[in-house]
């Protein structure tokens, strides 16, 4: 296990005190500094500009507590794969940026290849603004954070199964935690003939994530599980919009299962983190709630590809195709599911005040300048299920 350097989340505070954001017509939503790429990378500088050096509050060699009237010290359990570790990237910053004290536990070794890549890459812009860093293994978590810590609120954005997420529900309610925040899966809904999904609608029971969300109401009388689906941002590592230009690039046929109307859902990671926020704010209002952490707008896919083709300056070319025709796996040859997957944020809305931020068409740009900046466009890469589309049809 290996700590980073911490500073104070009192100096967060100091710097973020009063800030409101203009959220839609006639309201205001506090806490929420970080929905621009501009603050992200500011902050820390600003930070030290006007508060200076001021003294951390430590215990031992973690951050503990916040010491702001009302703030609290959160403690993410972050995955160290796949596309949600960038959620707990994103609520550290927004969590920090309000003045709460953070403690980020991502699993597994600090000197591993996994941590040469975004988000892990980037965690010095949480150290800086004042976050605790550490490596460890969930099954002992408090041995990971250190034995005098305490925290206020626990999220655990790495379990899919009850066996990954118990021994941290356990943990936490033997420890005293006031509340705990699941980050599930729009995955576990049932399809419907009656989309959008949205809460409260039927749920595989033999789904990991469900028998995780009830485990955790067992245990808590504060506790909220948020649902995601598909995602983009700065800082995510697993491809999506990538999949669209490495095509659009090249001037190669972008192969789209069926007709290409299908609906899903794709939000910029900030709307997750936000709403994330909101939780840890309002946990009353939160309490024993289930929440769609999703954009609310949808997109087909013939229109992503619109979209990821503008960000790129070019014009796109669709393939559509039947995958039982050709003879593939629309799993191996397609980066979405090959029906409509599209939930809604009804309840966050309703019970949050939350409001989405999500533009597809720039965020999409966004990606694409990353995307170019990094060379990828660039690379040697086979397209052998292509190939084998494109030939057949």
């Amino acid at each position: 296990m290996a700590f980073s350097s911490t500073a104070a989340a009192s100096t967060a505070a100091a710097f973020v005190s009063g800030h409101r954001r203009r959220s839609g017509a006639g309201q205001y939503r506090p806490n929420n500094l970080l929905s621009s790429s501009s603050f992200l990378s500011a902050f820390p500088r600003a930070v030290a500009a006007r508060v200076g050096a001021a003294p951390s509050p430590r215990v031992g060699a973690v951050t503990v507590r916040a010491q702001a009237a009302g703030k609290k010290s959160v403690l993410i359990v972050n995955t160290n794969g796949g596309g949600h570790a960038v959620i707990g990237f994103y609520l550290a910053k927004d969590l920090l940026a309000a003045g709460h004290a953070v403690t980020v536990l991502t699993v597994g070794d600090e000197g591993s290849d996994k941590m040469k890549k975004p988000p892990f890459s980037r965690f010095s812009e949480l150290t800086s603004a004042g976050a605790t860093t550490v490596w460890g293994d969930p099954a002992d978590v408090g041995a990971a954070v250190g034995g005098a810590a305490s925290f206020d609120v626990v999220l655990d954005n790495n379990g899919k199964d009850l066996d990954a997420v118990k021994p941290v529900v356990d943990w936490a309610k033997a420890a005293g935690v006031a509340q705990f925040l699941f980050v599930s899966s729009a995955g576990i809904y049932t399809p419907s003939d009656e989309p959008p999904h949205v809460e409260g609608d039927a749920v595989k029971e033999s789904a990991g994530h469900v028998g995780v969300e009830k485990y955790i109401a067992e245990q808590f009388g504060s506790w909220a599980s948020f649902r995601p689906q598909y995602m983009i941002g700065s800082g995510n590592n697993k491809d999506c919009e990538e999949w669209f230009f490495d095509r659009i690039v090249r001037g190669r046929p972008v192969p789209i299962p069926g007709s290409g109307m299908q609906v899903t859902n794709i939000s910029h990671v900030r709307d997750l983190a936000s709403m994330l926020a909101l939780a840890v704010e309002s946990p009353g209002a939160a309490a024993g709630r289930i929440f769609n952490c999703v954009s609310d707008r949808a997109v087909t896919f013939n229109g992503l590809v619109k979209m990821c083709a503008a960000a790129a300056g070019a014009e796109p070319e669709i393939l559509h195709y039947d995958p039982a025709a050709v003879g593939v796996d629309a799993k191996k040859a397609f980066p979405f599911r090959n029906m409509h997957f599209y939930a809604e944020p009804r309840a966050a809305k309703e019970v949050l005040g939350w409001r989405s931020s999500t533009n597809l068409p720039e965020d999409l740009k966004e990606r694409f300048a990353e995307y170019a900046s990094s060379g990828r466009g660039q690379k040697e890469m086979s397209f052998d299920l292509d190939d084998k589309i494109i030939a057949a049809a």
